[in-house]
């Protein structure tokens, strides 16, 4: 029996709740892979203030909800196999908590697991400016083997909308994981 293909999506609680349902919309395109979602206490509180998405309408994007304090849940296991483990948005505290391996709650001991596992874990990093602790902690990250990609609108593709500008910026975080995602890219004609 093999193992079908995993990927781990936790939300932190950043200001840009959408990147997170992009990303779920998004990769519900590939129905061979199993999606597994993790939302912070605080994504909760952000999603409510920036969106009009109810929690059922995002669990339904996953094929697996995971409560961010259950820490005996699968995706708290190497053992457990994915492909990796997107962070759509990632806050700063969710940085933090990774850069220092502070596994307090699912998200950040999901994370921890797939960097130990030397699996794709990619931040899409909500915050500007940035001080010192912040671009620390993202080096820190990226020597662990980590990515850290903020989010950043690809203005050369004249978007039109705030949805085009999100699956662009999420999008090309997929492409990390060696999803094919299709989107409009430089220099290819478009179809």
């Amino acid at each position: 029996m093999s193992t079908p293909q995993r990927i781990v999506v936790g939300i932190s609680g950043a200001s840009g709740f959408q990147y997170g349902y992009k990303a779920l919309q998004l990769l519900r395109a590939h129905t061979d892979l199993e999606i597994h979602l993790v939302i912070s206490k605080g994504a909760k509180m952000t999603r409510s203030l920036e969106t009009d998405y109810t929690l059922q309408d995002v669990k339904a994007l996953a094929d697996h909800f995971h409560n961010v304090q259950n820490l005996g849940a699968s995706i708290a296991s190497g053992s457990f196999k994915t492909i990796g483990m997107l962070v759509a948005p990632c806050s700063m505290r969710t940085l933090a908590a990774i850069a220092h391996g502070m596994s307090d709650n699912l998200l950040t001991r999901a994370a921890d697991v797939t960097l130990k596992d030397r699996r794709r874990l990619v931040l899409m990093a909500r915050e500007a400016p940035l001080n010192l602790a912040h671009i620390d902690n993202m080096r820190r990250v990226t020597e662990m083997g980590g990515i850290v990609f903020p989010p950043a609108p690809a203005l050369y593709q004249k978007p039109k909308t705030v949805d085009e500008i999100l699956t662009h910026s999420v999008g090309r975080a997929l492409d990390l994981f060696g999803l094919d995602i299709e989107l409009p890219r430089w220099g290819e004609e478009e179809a």
